[in-house]
């Protein structure tokens, strides 16, 4: 592992925070940047519950540092609907003398998209993500290739619930994938609810909550403690969940 692109992430008006209202000022977790938001060299998760603000927050440092809101790399340029929040333009990437060779932010959500934007480019660039189709290709076997074909050495790479199109043995793969890159000097941010993709050794995890932002343990992870819970006492769980 080598040393971060990006240290942190800060508010550019953190004194403003207060007086805005409505989404996204109302969430905690982008209050809490008034303090800043290390992020770790190798892997930095946020997690938390939906509406919470991770998704929010990856997509703001997603555009912050030159990529396409819907996914994709700092060279896409398509949309197709602009629907994400301007929060981009108020916080400050704090970088480090490095500077990634390449950078992707990848968005399960809107994979068919981006896919569909390489198709339509006039130098077909089909053999950077494993000369096929992603869309002659099932939704995970083509984030998978993304990850594996596209994605390279010294990169940024910036993953949306990428649970959301994998298998469980390929949350496994994409684990894999993740370990080659980090050790080949790539820096992730990874907003998951899945406790395999979370499971990441020494990465930074921040849990997105009603106090802000909190830096926990894998083990006392919001989806770990919830996911062991119910797969030690299953029938328990389903008699309370399914009772009349």
């Amino acid at each position: 592992m080598r040393g971060p692109f990006i240290r942190e992430v800060q508010l550019t008006t953190p004194e403003e925070t207060d007086a805005r209202r409505g989404h996204p000022w109302d969430l905690p977790a982008v209050a809490a940047l008034k303090s800043g938001l290390a992020l770790d060299p190798g892997v930095t998760y946020l997690i938390g519950a939906n509406g919470s603000g991770k998704s929010t927050l990856l997509e703001a440092i997603a555009v912050a540092a030159g990529m396409n809101a819907e996914g994709g790399s700092s060279n896409f340029a398509f949309s197709t609907r602009n629907s994400h929040s301007e929060l981009w333009r108020s916080i400050r990437l704090v970088r480090a003398a490095r500077r990634p060779q390449t950078d992707f932010f990848l968005r399960a959500e809107s994979l068919f998209t981006t896919a569909t934007y390489l198709e339509e480019l006039p130098r077909n660039p089909l053999q950077a993500y494993g000369d096929v189709s992603l869309h002659e290709q099932s939704h995970g076997e083509s984030f998978l290739a993304v990850m594996v074909s596209r994605f390279g050495p010294n990169g940024l790479y910036l993953l949306d619930e990428p649970e959301a199109a994998l298998s469980t043995q390929n949350c496994l793969t994409c684990l894999r994938r993740i370990h080659e890159l980090v050790l080949a000097g790539s820096q992730f941010i990874i907003a998951t609810h899945s406790p395999i993709v979370l499971a990441y050794p020494e990465a930074t995890i921040y849990a997105c909550t009603q106090q802000g932002l909190e830096i926990t343990d894998y083990d006392d992870a919001e989806p770990v403690r919830l996911t062991r819970s119910f797969l030690d006492a299953k029938d328990r769980f389903l008699h309370e969940l399914l009772a009349d």
